[in-house]
């Protein structure tokens, strides 16, 4: 089993409420992207013994934030893409009145209901069953951390959330709490131990840290 370091691609669209609209990066997600590329090449000039392997979903934002990287080719697999939070955003709108937000700080109130929501069951035709997401997520990953050597993910902020429920056993709440919290190029690792992954990093930004690219430290 290998390990596999998930990253969250660059800012997006952030001003999009829809799931087209929303999926192209920033300029400044480009340079996010750019950045963290630089700083895995420095921390290893021959980065493909540490990450031997790419992966990306089929999303635009992902593409572009796994080319923008410039650490070679990224096999392109769906299961990677993000959940429709905007497609559940609006259903829920629809059949539950809960009216999407305009800020962040409403999105913090949002999201945990929208995924207790959707884990019960309780949205009317979703894009996508909860228990999918659930499923594909860890058939994906399985499925990379059986392959030979360490492996880079380029995906979003729900699927590590996920991922995250998955290896600590975290309760809707806490996945919520966890997506909102995942900025923009963010590294989170998965690490063997025993027969299981376990966490051993998460929401890094090594690439963002010094003073002057803290403005570039992004949720959404």
């Amino acid at each position: 089993m290998s390990h596999i370091t998930l990253i969250r691609h660059g800012q997006a669209n952030s001003g999009a409420r829809d799931e087209i609209s929303y999926d192209r990066l920033s300029p400044l997600g480009h340079q996010q992207a750019q950045w963290l590329g630089e700083h895995l090449r420095a921390s290893a000039p021959d980065h493909r013994q540490i990450h031997g392997r790419i992966y990306c979903g089929t999303l635009t934002r992902h593409v572009e934030t796994a080319q923008a990287m410039g650490l070679g080719a990224a096999l392109r697999d769906p299961r990677l893409n993000e959940l429709e939070y905007f497609t559940l955003a609006r259903l829920m709108e629809q059949q539950r009145g809960l009216v999407i937000p305009q800020d962040r700080e409403g999105f913090v109130a949002h999201l945990p209901k929208v995924f207790d929501a959707w884990q019960r069951g309780e949205i009317d035709a979703p894009p996508e069953s909860f228990e999918a997401f659930e499923t594909r997520v860890r058939e994906a990953l399985a499925d990379i951390a059986a392959g030979p050597g360490p492996a880079l993910v380029v995906t979003s902020g729900g699927l590590i959330a996920m991922a995250m429920r998955q290896v600590l056993g975290l309760g809707i709440p806490s996945m919520a709490r966890m997506a909102l919290a995942i900025m923009n190029t963010s590294l989170h690792r998965l690490f063997p131990i025993g027969d299981s992954l376990s966490p051993t990093l998460f929401n890094a930004v090594p690439h963002l840290e010094t003073p002057e690219r803290h403005y570039a430290q992004t949720h959404l």
